[in-house]
């Protein structure tokens, strides 16, 4: 919508990890240069953390790509897959038949597939994204995985990505052998605000953008809302190029800036107020459930009335008194009930 008014060829600020827009601070460039030397040298085990949004499923998608071609790849997005199901998804991303049988068969299965790879020189990587949903027995077992290896190496690499919880739970008692076989850990931190506008400036010039579409007060604004966080910033400055375009503003100002961050301010207080109880109506005293119980008790009553009535034997025609009573007193319950609520 906005992309031939600004001069984009695409839009610059997705959501999506494209590694075509990866800015590498040097945080995030010392983390990535840890993941492809882990590969490489087949340090078995490597931990990547890092606060939500800080960029890591994006480095992970760096990752398969540098090293494509010089090693296989399985990239596990849902974590919170049994170990079993993992297995099966490892095996088909890796491109391993599957024998459709018991654990130890898709294990053999997998040993056979990474014997061959390092008979052609080929190290395999399983990436794990996500990794602090992992149940403690998932952990154990993908730790056993990486028992297969030669008298000089390990055949199977394995990176754990997620954030801050996974390392916590590291640190159970149950969870120590895995602990101590982590090769190499790295971690992203927030982006400085320097680095913010760098960021911006990197994701317009990705999508054939040169010219000085935020003035420096709008990034200043944006890198103090988002806290340096990659997603946050990807997020406001999205909104404001579509605030700018539906203002026909060519350049995002610090105005601007102010007013997208109040619109999602104000968005999020909205979503959260929709699931608060309605406040009582003006001018009636009573809370609804003194109301309901009142009526609740008249309903009682009418039936107690009516079993009594009709232990002492009156005429088959007042029989239909008491019932009518509780009939229209339950009504009456009903009708106030919904009044109430509307």
């Amino acid at each position: 919508m906005f992309l031939k008014f600004f001069g984009l060829t695409s839009k610059p600020f997705e959501l999506t990890p494209n590694p075509e827009f990866l800015f590498l601070t040097p945080n995030h460039r010392e983390a990535l240069a840890q993941l492809i030397y882990g590969v490489q040298e087949q340090k078995g085990f490597i931990l990547m953390t890092g606060e939500v949004g800080t960029g890591k499923t994006t480095v992970l998608r760096t990752l398969v790509q540098r090293i494509d071609g010089r090693a296989n790849s399985a990239f596990i997005t849902n974590s919170t897959l049994p170990f079993d199901e993992m297995l099966e998804y490892a095996l088909a991303d890796l491109g391993v038949s599957d024998p459709r049988g018991t654990r130890a068969q898709r294990l053999i299965a997998l040993n056979r597939f990474l014997i061959e790879q390092r008979r052609a020189g080929r190290n395999t990587v399983i990436i794990v994204d996500e990794a602090q949903n992992l149940s403690i027995e998932t952990l154990e077992q993908i730790r056993l995985l990486s028992n297969f290896e030669t008298n000089s190496a390990k055949l199977l690499q394995i990176v754990l990505s997620g954030q801050p919880e996974i390392w916590a739970k590291l640190q159970r008692p149950e969870l120590r052998q895995l602990k101590q076989r982590i090769g190499l850990r790295c971690w992203l931190t927030p982006m400085t605000a320097e680095q913010v506008g760098q960021y911006i400036k990197s994701h317009l010039r990705v999508a054939s953008v040169t010219r000085q579409l935020f003035t420096d007060e709008a990034i200043v604004r944006i890198a103090a809302y988002s806290r340096g966080i990659p997603r946050m910033v990807n997020i406001v400055a999205d909104h404001c190029l579509l605030s700018a375009y539906a203002h026909q503003t060519p350049v995002v100002d610090a105005g601007i800036v102010k007013f997208t961050i109040a619109y999602l301010e104000h968005t999020e207080r909205s979503g959260r107020a929709r699931w608060e109880p309605a406040a009582p109506r003006a001018g009636m005293a009573l809370p609804r459930r003194v109301i309901v119980a009142a009526s609740a008790g008249a309903v009682a009553a009418a039936a107690a009335v009516a079993g009594a009535t009709s232990s002492v034997g009156y005429p088959s025609a007042l029989h239909a008194a008491p019932a009518a009573l509780v009939a229209a007193v339950g009504g009456a319950v009903r009708w106030v009930t919904r009044w109430w609520g509307s």
